[in-house]
């Protein structure tokens, strides 16, 4: 049996770590805090992972350091290699964990993530994850530059380094504080086009769908607030301050609990799509899979759309 052969490296696991926190921080200064260096020590990596591959990774744009087509080229490779070198610790570091990265929007982060995470982990009680909430266009941009293993978006958009996996329906529905008199029967598309309206901010995947149904339907909507959080929403509507557009599973509970109450409304049925995020050039790893075959069981066990009230649209 031949020897296998063996190639002296010119690379370092090092200059790599450097690389990819510059990647994600946009500067040596910034990238020291992450791999706890010195900026001189980060700066003296980077430029010797350069001379290396003989081709410059970053362009300089004014103080920060933007990758080039060779950064961006380099950047999947080096952060899957990074992810290889943290399993290998793990497997000699007693009971150390590689923690899965989850990247997720509000509505599913505060409303559907606590209870995939938990089930998750009561089927692997030693695995680790570290769930970041953020608004749609934050989570595509966590996942793209690899701070995040798997992302989870409201709306089905597209970025050419990600793909986009349908995962679950879910629908908006219209709420008011309760009390308010609305009179017999559905709202009609005139009065709701004369209320005021507190919106979740631009950028928002809630905001975004909100925006696809009820713009058409009711020609402008007149915007009382624009809030950062789905709870601030709620809290602002229940407050008496104007009409709500929310996920069904947002403020389910607080219909139940009846302080919020849902609108009747001519609206055709607000249905839209949850999905999963993953990078295209990053193969996603073991843990991340298990994790969203997980997830997938889960959508698939709660059927297609959200358990409305009886009778409601």
């Amino acid at each position: 049996m031949p020897e296998p052969k063996i190639h002296r490296l010119r690379l370092s696991l090092r200059q790599l770590e450097t690389f990819v926190a510059t990647a994600i921080a946009g500067s040596t200064r910034a990238a020291a805090d992450k791999v706890a260096r010195s900026q001189s020590a980060t700066s003296v990596a980077l430029a010797e992972l350069e001379a290396s591959l003989g081709v410059t990774l970053f362009d300089r744009v004014g103080r920060r350091l933007v990758l080039n087509e060779n950064g961006r080229l380099l950047l999947p490779h080096a952060a899957t290699l990074l992810d290889k070198a943290l399993e290998i610790e793990a497997l000699f570091d007693g009971e150390a964990v590689v923690p899965l990265r989850v990247a997720s929007s509000f509505t599913i982060g505060e409303y559907l993530m606590p209870t995939l995470i938990a089930g998750w982990k009561g089927l692997n009680p030693s695995a680790q994850v570290q769930l970041d909430v953020a608004n749609t266009r934050a989570v595509l941009e966590s996942v793209a530059t690899m701070q995040a293993d798997v992302g989870f978006i409201e709306g089905s958009h597209t970025h050419p380094s990600l793909k986009v996996e349908h995962w679950l329906e879910d629908e908006l529905v219209v709420v008011s504080a309760p009390g308010v008199a609305w009179g017999a029967g559905a709202v009609s598309t005139e009065r709701l086009a004369r209320a005021t309206w507190i919106m979740r901010e631009a950028g928002s995947g809630t905001r975004e769908a909100a925006d696809r149904f009820l713009i058409p339907a009711l020609g402008h909507l007149s915007l009382g607030l624009e809030l950062g959080s789905n709870e601030a929403v709620k809290r602002a509507v229940a407050s008496g301050l104007g009409l709500g557009c929310l996920s069904w599973h947002a403020v389910q509970d607080a219909v139940a609990y009846g302080w919020l109450a849902q609108v009747p409304t001519r609206l055709p049925k607000m249905r839209r799509t949850l999905a999963i995020v993953t990078h295209r050039d990053k193969p996603v790893g073991s843990t991340a899979q298990a994790f969203l075959a997980h997830c997938q069981g889960w959508a698939k066990a709660q059927g297609s759309e959200p358990a409305l009230p009886h009778g409601e649209t």
